[in-house]
């Protein structure tokens, strides 16, 4: 079905269609009920949206490793279960709140976890792509219109109607959602917008052409970080990684130089220092792991060097440095959705796409394509490390 007619009221499989605006809407949902618990299918309510909210029809989704973290349940204090999880997604609105101006039932939008309100401090500066209502926040699990839930379901035991709640402003594990219009971007329909993440090598580090880069990890955030270093002209880029047999993906996406860091017989940070004379220009670290961070940071040349974090690390860990290695003139940032902001600059990004003044390898992120239902088993891929990106028709 074409998905402008969803949009536009065409019906659904489950009978939802232009009637449905302004009315709870019964779905599929893989709802997470505990920590590593498979998910299940279930059948949820979700509400219309409320004032600046909209309600959309997602079409496809994908799994990353935030959403295993989240489900693994490996930071206690980000818990909340029965959940919707889910960030990465694109899809049609199906209607919208009271107040939403720029949104409309049928545009096409990629849902994003860190929105952009477009009026507070944050957003006017120029430094920043956080938002003060609408920034991502893993401890989140309800709306900021009335701190509730959109998503409810029956209990099997008591028959009692509890909430559902949400996950990173997305909850994108659902045939539909409601998500604050802050965290929705509308985008041209034509645009494969939700296979691009290239935006911490392009945006927060600023690599320069004929620059060294050091990538840690090669899931598919360590090879979009390849792929945006290759775009922007890096001369090296040494990708780092556990597992070999993500070594030939990671030509494909711009890697040049591979370390088997199990097998490299001394530090990592040694071997990049031997590599480069003296250490990279530029580190990412794609991870989570503080001892990885480490050997990212050290692996920089001393005078210049810049590390971005952008692993996803466990509370209460801290930075694994002292504070007078900065004295060295090393540098570390971290890096939320490639510090671009969402709603305002991302879809002149997808026109550069579509005209090809940006070259993007999209169809190399994804590794597997399946229907909905088999999400566990992309779970189970993506923690196997046999997945990149898999591609859930919804």
């Amino acid at each position: 079905m074409d998905a402008t007619a969803i949009g536009n009221g065409a019906l659904h499989s489950n009978g939802a269609g232009a009637d449905t605006k302004g009315k709870p809407i019964k779905c599929k949902a893989a709802v997470a009920h505990g920590p590593g618990e498979a998910l299940v299918m279930e059948e949820v309510e979700v509400a219309p949206p409320a004032r600046m909210e909209v309600r959309l029809k997602v079409l496809f989704t994908s799994i990353c490793h935030t959403d295993l973290s989240a489900w693994k349940g490996e930071n206690e204090l980000q818990r909340k279960f029965p959940r919707i999880l889910g960030h990465e997604a694109a899809g049609v609105v199906e209607s919208v709140g009271e107040g939403v101006e720029d949104l409309a039932p049928g545009d096409h939008v990629v849902p994003i976890f860190t929105g952009e309100c477009g009026a507070c401090t944050y957003c006017e500066s120029s430094k920043s792509n956080l938002c003060k209502t609408y920034r991502v926040n893993p401890f989140k699990s309800t709306m900021v219109t009335d701190g509730g839930t959109r998503f409810t379901m029956i209990d099997r035991s008591s028959g009692a109607r509890n909430p559902v709640y949400h996950f990173l402003n997305t909850s994108t594990f659902a045939e539909y959602t409601v998500i604050d219009s802050a965290c929705a971007v509308k985008i041209n329909p034509k645009a494969p917008l939700e296979k691009m993440r290239v935006g911490a090598a392009w945006n927060t580090a600023n690599v320069s052409k004929g620059s060294t880069v050091a990538i840690f990890g090669l899931g598919a955030i360590g090879l979009a970080v390849a792929e945006g270093a290759r775009l922007r002209g890096a001369s090296r880029i040494i990708g780092v990684d556990i597992n070999p047999e993500k070594f030939s993906k990671g030509k494909e996406m711009g890697i040049t130089d591979f370390i088997n860091s199990k097998a490299s017989g001394k530090p990592v940070h040694e071997v990049i220092m031997e590599m480069t004379d003296g250490g990279v220009d530029y580190s990412f670290e794609c991870t989570g792991i503080t001892d990885v961070l480490r050997e990212a940071f050290v692996s920089t040349h001393d005078g210049w060097g810049l590390t971005v974090v952008l692993g996803i690390h466990a509370t209460p860990r801290m930075l694994p440095l002292h504070p007078m290695e900065l004295f060295d003139g090393r540098r570390i940032t971290g890096c939320v959705f490639g510090d671009f902001k969402g709603k305002s600059q991302l879809p002149e990004i997808v026109e550069k796409c579509m005209q090809g003044e940006i070259n993007i390898n999209f169809d190399g992120f994804i590794t597997q394509e399946m229907p909905f239902a088999d999400i566990n088993k992309a779970f189970q891929l993506l923690e196997e490390g046999k997945s990149l990106r898999c591609l859930l028709h919804v």
